[in-house]
């Protein structure tokens, strides 16, 4: 070659005769390096722990899930009733809890419509305070009527019995029978969430990860079994295997996997073809360790929060099937028994479902704001963002 063309101009070969004497070191003296990483190097788990303590509302959901579930292990044990001792006379009292009677507050009174004959025979120095005096008709006659504030308790010869959730209408203690309730409907939803987590993770992993004829039976399967009504296929497991609280766990699990299993199919899916699975299987890594090692692990925040908000799927449907008639056996109780037997007396004795209703209804609110800010935490889009 003769001549070499440097962008505009035309030099000759022997022009070009250059010495190291001709350049320069520019920032000789400088030390140039790059710049150093400011505080500690932070993990995935770290971080998605970091953003979900800074969710205050997820926090709040966790120390109320962390309160049920200590009065729900401990709380049957702060009296001295048991959840199946009756006594018929004391049934359907309200609640009364020490010093709160002399604010008004639980104080185991009550307000009843009585005839004014009543007040001094029935219930006499039972009456604290006559709010009202009106006339009824009757079968043609005109009956004197009164709506008074009476002391049930006394009325029912209680004085020195304290109810502080009141007791049923078999004189067994509200507060015992609540907090054992919320044990059992706690346990079905853990052991559903723990049995669909297992089923689905292990059959969603393996129709994901081999794809192809496996994939679409295994899929086919699913499609079939989803077809069926939910609601159908407990009804028909409990019907054939009884009642009780391992029968109704085991109910929830006949359909409940099936949303694990695609979510990890969907996983897999998204990471079998990355280049660390690649190398990992031309290295000559078996099946077993590309799956449970190099690829489930990605799947761990989406397990963590199916499995969260499945457990209050699980204990609302067994409230569901409590209303059936479905529910777990006498006398045990579940959240769902007591508020399958306290809708009957709704008006009269509003305190037999106010209270499992309250602890249902904060459980439902806890799990799914906590399931939420676990959700956004583990999401990694938003790692590393305030």
């Amino acid at each position: 070659m003769d001549k070499v063309k440097v962008y505009d101009f035309e030099l000759n070969e022997n022009e070009l005769d250059l010495e190291q004497s001709d350049f320069e070191l520019l920032q000789s003296d400088v030390d140039i390096k790059d710049e150093a990483i400011q505080g500690k190097p932070i993990g995935f788990f770290k971080d998605a722990m970091i953003r979900f303590t800074k969710n205050k509302a997820s926090l709040v959901a966790f120390g109320i899930i962390m309160f049920i579930i200590f009065m729900a292990a401990f709380g049957p044990s702060m009296n001295h009733f048991t959840f199946r001792q009756q006594k018929l006379e004391w049934g359907l009292l309200p609640p009364r809890v020490q010093g709160l009677e002399k604010l008004g507050i639980m104080d185991g009174t009550k307000v009843m419509e009585i005839t004014k004959a009543s007040m001094s025979t029935r219930f006499e120095g039972c009456i604290l305070e006559v709010i009202e005096e009106y006339d009824k008709q009757y079968k043609n006659k005109t009956i004197p009527m009164v709506k008074a504030k009476i002391d049930y308790y006394k009325f029912k010869g209680a004085e020195d019995v304290y109810y502080w959730f009141g007791s049923d209408k078999l004189g067994r203690d509200l507060w015992t029978r609540v907090w054992r309730g919320a044990r059992v409907s706690l346990f079905i939803g853990f052991v559903a969430a723990m049995v669909n987590m297992f089923i689905g993770v292990i059959y969603g992993a393996i129709s994901g990860y081999y794809g192809g004829m496996v994939d679409m039976l295994m899929q086919r399967f699913i499609e079939i079994l989803g077809g069926i009504p939910m609601l159908v296929v407990i009804i028909l497991f409990i019907m054939n295997f009884g009642t009780g609280i391992i029968p109704i766990a085991m109910a929830l699990v006949v359909t409940g996997w099936i949303g694990m299993s695609r979510m990890i199919r969907a996983q897999f899916y998204r990471y079998k073809r990355m280049e660390y699975v690649l190398a990992s299987r031309t290295m000559g890594a078996q099946d077993n360790k590309l799956i449970f090692r190099h690829i489930l692990p990605n799947a761990i925040g989406p397990i963590i929060t199916q499995v969260t908000l499945a457990i209050p799927g699980g204990i609302a449907t067994e409230s569901f099937l409590a209303y059936l008639g479905l529910g777990v056996q006498a006398p045990e109780p579940s959240i769902g028994v007591l508020l399958s037997e306290g809708q009957i007396l709704l008006l009269d004795f509003p305190h037999y479902t106010l209270f499992p209703a309250i602890i249902i209804s904060a459980l439902m609110i806890a799990f799914n704001l906590f399931s939420n800010g676990l959700r956004d935490a583990f999401d990694p889009t938003l790692r590393g963002q305030e």
